[in-house]
């Protein structure tokens, strides 16, 4: 019998604010110099006194709401006291029994809570046959820290990964943060069992897990691995473990803690937070501040537009070319052009630019693109003619008919014309015309490619084909 796995997440996520959670000490992810923006408050003097950061309360609440959370009326902050050398002040100022955000659901996934809580600094290992000594950036203690807890109700690892993507999207959607997992801007640790019951079995965390494919590898190893523990006859231990990309394995790192280890009790420090005192944080106003949530946008990509979910996800995940196709989308109207807009988008014009480079913005007007979008459609230019023009438009940008002429790239459908060249071709390939009647289909192709060679490729191809069976059948 296959053991079931049972899997929550609990994700940190570093907010994008000005300044820290608790001081005016700047907030910046892409400082490299060490140790330059930090101050008595963050670095935990004594004496001295914390003031919170009303922008990353902010930006709790509005995750919250995003997510169909129940938003806290009151909420006080904890001292979560442990000793490691990256906390300053030998507890991470956090929340407890008061979280920000109680429920919720994302991505299919119930959640426990979001809360509010600082950051640690950075620490950086040298090995012992380098020296053997560690370094402490301080840059990041005290940068506003969110953390969202799911309910256990994942039950595999792609679910997992999945919501991870889809967290990662909500908070570049709302402004949040980053969410960079390379730069450690979202970190994700996953808590694992396996049962033979509806039953949780030993729990197990695997920590910072800094790729969506480390997330999906770490679970799936994690489960083989307890699986097979009990088959043995083993026992699962509770315990934080850490994933080993280069042998794609968890390792064993330390027995996991419980929250009593960490004597949480209320800062006296930080005053008690009561939403309704401040009428910006009220329901409404929060809610007035949220952008199309990406879940909205997906569901209007597929229904509106009727574009192919991986189209649509290109969008969400690259705005850059999702608010471009919405403005060619509002140029064209009909869905036959918005749906074939969509395609040379997606493929096409995001190849051309993925070889340039990353632009600035698109060369390409809107109301140019839709235009040689309406003259695919026509006939007026090959899919090749038209790939051509893109990529002379992102370069250079101009009108696509305008260039279409000046390049040679208009289709030619006068059947007139074409009907002289397909005489030609007949008269002169007599070996194949027999082929053809005698029901071989490849020498009709035959007789088209040499059309289409000799018009210089202008002719559509379609018209020419249907010449071709018009004047074989005579």
């Amino acid at each position: 019998m296959a053991y079931r796995p049972t899997i929550g997440l609990e994700v940190h996520a570093e907010l994008k604010t000005a300044t820290k959670l608790f001081c005016n000490s700047k907030n910046d992810p892409d400082e490299t110099r060490p140790n330059v923006n930090i101050c008595p408050v963050c670095m935990g003097y004594p004496g001295t006194l914390p003031a919170l950061n009303k922008e990353a309360m902010r930006h709790i609440l509005r995750v919250g709401l995003a997510v169909g959370g129940k938003l806290a009326d009151y909420t006080e902050f904890d001292r979560k006291n442990y000793f490691y050398p990256d906390i300053p002040k030998g507890y991470q100022i956090s929340q407890y029994k008061f979280p920000l955000i109680s429920g919720g659901v994302l991505c299919g996934v119930a959640l426990e809570r979001v809360h509010l809580e600082e950051d640690t600094a950075r620490s950086t290992h040298v090995s012992l046959e380098e020296g053997g000594y560690s370094l402490i950036d301080f840059n990041r203690a005290g940068v506003p820290l969110m953390e969202l807890v799911t309910k256990p109700v994942i039950h595999s690892a792609g679910e997992a990964a999945q919501f991870a993507k889809e967290l990662q999207l909500l908070l570049r959607s709302l402004g949040a943060g980053d969410a960079n997992l390379e730069k450690g801007e979202m970190r994700i640790e996953a808590n694992i069992s396996v049962s033979k019951t509806e039953d949780f079995g030993t729990k197990v965390e695997v920590k910072n897990l800094n790729s969506f494919r480390a997330v999906e590898k770490a679970i799936a190893y994690e489960i083989e691995r307890q699986s097979e523990l009990l088959d043995s006859g083993g026992s699962v231990v509770q315990e934080t473990r850490g994933w080993d990309e280069a042998g794609q394995k968890t390792f064993s790192q330390r027995l996991k803690e419980s929250s009593h280890d960490y004597r949480y009790f209320p800062d006296p420090d930080v005053p008690k937070f009561v939403r309704s005192d401040i009428p910006e944080f009220s329901d409404e106003a929060l809610r007035a501040s949220l952008p199309e949530l990406p879940r909205e946008k997906r569901e209007r990509y597929l229904t509106t537009y009727g574009l192919k979910p991986e189209d649509a996800e290109m969008y969400l995940q690259m705005p850059f070319y999702g608010g471009y196709f919405e403005m060619v989308a509002q140029e064209l109207k009909t869905p036959e052009h918005i749906q074939l807009a969509s395609n040379y988008i997606s493929s096409d014009l995001a190849g051309i630019y993925q070889k340039m480079g990353v632009p600035e913005r698109i060369e390409i007007a809107p109301s140019a693109f839709a235009d040689l979008v309406r003259m695919i459609s026509a006939g007026e230019v090959s899919s090749r003619g038209a790939k051509d023009l893109l990529a002379h438009m992102a370069e250079k940008g101009g009108e696509p008919r305008l260039l279409a002429v000046e390049l040679g790239l208009m289709q030619e459908s006068d059947t007139g014309k074409l009907e002289a060249i397909v005489k030609e071709v007949i008269a002169a390939n007599a070996p194949a015309v027999t082929e053809y009647r005698q029901g071989k289909s490849a020498a009709l192709q035959y007789l088209v490619g040499q059309g289409m060679k000799m018009s210089r490729g202008s002719a559509n191809p379609t018209v020419l084909r249907e010449l071709f069976e018009k004047g074989l059948a005579q």
